[in-house]
């Protein structure tokens, strides 16, 4: 049951939703990794743990999924150093300029009713959806 990609999106789903409500309710914090990372990069007294903690945890369950599932995308591997070092600088200045991510978006400020989630995450599925037809079309 739980081999489709159907069921595994939904437990994936509601673990990163239980995930961010336990983080807001227990640390009063949003669960949106661009706003973690640069907590870390900028970091203030007494607000470095947490992260550190999280961006910990996210690592350790990376590696732990790896283990139990093998790897997912073997084209990841392919990918050359350069083109995943520009992809992630893209991310970041993206992220900068959407004052947020995904994540921070799409799973908490939704969450939240913010109005500016709900546009920014409109935006990224609607960018998503083009990206992907472009890519399989042209």
């Amino acid at each position: 049951m739980f081999d489709s990609v159907p069921w595994m999106s939904l437990l994936g789903g509601m673990l990163l939703g239980v995930s961010a409500l336990l983080l807001m309710l227990v640390n009063g914090k949003t669960a949106g990794i661009s706003g973690v990372v640069n907590g870390l990069i900028t970091p203030m007294k007494g607000n470095v743990q947490w992260r550190l903690l999280f961006v910990g945890g996210m690592i350790v369950g990376g590696a732990i999924a790896l283990k139990i599932f093998g790897i997912v995308s073997p084209d990841f591997a392919q990918i050359p150093f350069v083109a995943l070092v520009v992809g992630g600088l893209l991310v970041g200045f993206g992220t900068r300029v959407a004052n947020g991510c995904t994540s921070g978006h799409g799973i908490c400020g939704i969450g939240r009713l913010s109005k500016r989630s709900v546009i920014a995450t409109l935006v990224f599925m609607v960018t998503a959806a083009v990206t992907v037809y472009l890519r399989l079309h042209l």
